[in-house]
């Protein structure tokens, strides 16, 4: 038979049009019919088989050309005659007004809530104009051996190499560098923030990669980190003592220009020494972060205190740092231990003054971690006495912060001591207004269960049942 075949004959017939179940789709049936012709054309072996195309269409929402979509569909995929126009086009417009079902909806909100901190970037002052080559690393090493300033050129060239991922293999091989900068960084963080941001920045490189994080560990450069950041903490605890006694200097002698001018200077040279030392801290914690994969290592900072350093950098304004440090305490919160270290300290005060914020970013990441805490009882009362009730209350109209702030609420509902506290908020009127707005099947969980908490209490319940959110 194999002799007498001459050629395969491929048909290909559109089938049903319909839309996607939970999808924002469409789905194009159809059939695939193959068949072997003999050497007269005439058919020899043939056989069909069904299968099904989805047409994912995302950008659909309620402004979007209906028409003109519908054209665009149906010119790119070859299975829709044109003559399905209509079909197609009313399909678009059932998806345009249905309502999004409950797992496509959760699903997106997953989605949409994976929130890393930033990658790290070079920082001010530490791009040089020169380019820096792989083969000339030991002229980059006998620079680590003369003075601070030519360290920082040294070590700057050889981050340039570290940011590119391709050199990293090549320079873990090449213990003299490696060694050395350990070295220097050791000896010398002390006298340069410049110098230590640096070479810190060059062993995070290393740590970016799971495979990498042996070396790092080799030359204790986590412990140093650590040390780093509690010296940093303390230095500008030290700077703020100081400025705080010019502020009170100047103000018992408001007519002397001179304590005035002192001032300024004193503001001025506090805000160049933060914005250095922040970068210092950013890439310092990065690091540990990175390293904090394995459980064993976040163990041993939670033993040299990392939550309480953690919590002392969340009095800082930098969005950035806040991001990693607030992500940095999610991932150790799941932890019972680190829980427990959280709430010794007034993590969720400081907490409370991010919420809410304009950095989406460290609002999401904020509930998130209240979330976590919020399932201990003391650490639920402390947010209800630092006020943070009226302010989640006011998130459940932001969508994309209802659906966390909602489960903090229903936690703190759980809690008789503080149902009758929901009166004094917009929380139940909300909540109403979005029971009706859901239909039956569509209502979500912690919706109804925060419902059930709240009607538990008597005043809760008339507020429900006298209808004056309507």
């Amino acid at each position: 038979m194999q002799d007498d075949a001459r050629y395969l004959k491929r048909k290909v017939t559109a089938g049903s049009l319909d839309v996607h179940p939970t999808e924002k789709a469409l789905v194009v049936h159809y059939e695939v019919e193959a068949s072997i012709l003999g050497e007269g054309g005439g058919h020899m072996l043939g056989e069909r088989k069904e299968g099904q195309k989805i047409i994912r269409v995302k950008s659909l929402s309620p402004s979007t050309d209906v028409g003109a979509l519908a054209k665009k569909v149906v010119e790119e995929c070859k299975l829709i005659p044109p003559s399905r126009l209509p079909q197609v086009e009313q399909l678009l417009y059932y998806l345009q007004n249905r309502k999004s079902s409950p797992v496509e909806g959760k699903m997106e909100k997953k989605e949409k809530r994976t929130v890393k901190p930033r990658e790290l970037t070079p920082f001010e002052g530490m791009e040089l104009n020169e380019e820096a080559g792989i083969t000339r690393v030991d002229e980059y090493i006998e620079l680590l051996y003369e003075g601070i300033p030519e360290k920082i050129r040294g070590s700057a060239l050889i981050l340039q190499l570290a940011r590119n991922p391709d050199n990293l293999e090549e320079l873990l091989h090449n213990e003299a560098a490696l060694g050395a900068l350990a070295r220097v960084l050791r000896e010398d963080w002390k006298q340069s923030v410049e110098l230590a941001t640096i070479i810190i920045y060059i062993f995070f490189c290393f740590s970016s990669f799971s495979q990498f994080h042996g070396v790092v560990s080799h030359y204790k450069i986590g412990a140093l980190c650590m040390s780093v950041v509690e010296h940093e903490l303390k230095r500008h605890d030290m700077w703020r003592e100081e400025l705080r006694k010019k502020n009170k200097a100047c103000e018992s002698a408001p007519e002397n220009g001179s304590l005035r001018r002192d001032q300024d200077k004193a503001v001025r040279k506090y805000h160049g020494l933060l914005s250095k030392q922040e970068q210092l801290l950013r890439v310092s914690l990065y690091l540990l972060l990175n390293l904090a994969e394995d459980t064993r290592t976040e163990l041993k900072m939670r033993n040299k205190n990392i939550v309480c350093l953690l919590v002392k950098v969340l009095e800082r304004d930098d969005e950035e740092l806040l991001v990693l440090v607030v992500s940095f305490l999610k991932k150790l919160s799941i932890f019972l231990e680190n829980k427990n270290d959280m709430a010794e300290v007034d993590t969720v005060e400081r907490l409370a003054r991010l919420v809410p914020c304009d950095h989406e970013d460290l609002l999401n990441l904020t509930l998130r971690l209240l979330l976590n805490l919020s399932f201990d009882s003391g650490l639920r009362a402390k947010m209800v006495e630092v006020g943070l009730l009226p302010k989640l209350t006011a998130l459940l109209g932001d969508e994309n912060s209802r659906q966390v702030a909602m489960r903090i609420l229903y936690h703190i509902s759980i809690d008789d001591r503080f149902k009758g506290m929901f009166v004094y908020t917009d929380c139940i009127p909300q909540l109403m207004q979005m029971l009706y707005e859901h239909g039956e099947e569509e209502t979500e969980a912690e919706l109804l269960s925060i419902c059930i908490n709240l009607a538990a209490n008597k005043r809760n319940a008339q507020l429900m049942c006298e209808g004056i959110f309507i």
